[in-house]
């Protein structure tokens, strides 16, 4: 069975520290829990921090054309045709590989609205959350690592020492 040890300290530490800088700074706090739990959501390591974070900006620009159509089309049924539109558009730009994490666009455009449509706001917390997210993952393997007694990977002496190429 994995332990989440590592990986539960990594995540405590840095939580607390965010919400306490994020408080004193005025910035929105809880969006980049969002972002970060994309990052883990998507796989974690480099695709899951590129595919997370590509798929919530997606989402927060989608969400904010959204909203400009929403504030000029005011026919009967207007809102349902945006919200239809939004939900294939988040979907199908799945087909693009750093876009292909769909629950992060769908995350990237509820925080949007869940912010009162605070755009660069939202876009701050999003990139903070998903290097938090990158800097808790690899700071959690490094402690687990450590709990487990086996070295730190790139720690050791390589086996055959590497050669310098001919001039």
């Amino acid at each position: 069975m994995k332990s989440y040890l590592g990986v539960g300290a990594s995540v405590g530490v840095l939580a607390g520290i965010w919400t306490q800088v994020s408080v004193q700074l005025g910035l929105v706090t809880w969006v980049a829990f969002i972002a970060w739990a994309c990052y883990f959501a998507a796989g974690g390591g480099f695709s899951g921090f590129r595919n997370g974070l590509a798929a919530n900006l997606s989402g927060v620009v989608w969400g904010w054309l959204a909203s400009l159509a929403a504030a000029r089309l005011t026919f009967g049924g207007a809102l349902a045709i945006i919200v239809t539109v939004l939900a294939f558009v988040l979907c199908f730009q799945a087909a693009v590989s750093w876009l292909s994490f769909i629950p992060g666009a769908f995350a990237g455009t509820a925080v949007f609205f869940g912010t009162s449509f605070a755009f660069w706001p939202t876009v701050l917390a999003l990139v903070v959350g998903a290097c938090l997210g990158w800097a808790s993952g690899i700071l959690g393997e490094r402690i687990q690592t450590a709990v487990d007694g086996r070295p730190v990977a790139g720690s050791a002496e390589p086996a055959d020492p590497v050669t310098p190429a001919a001039a």
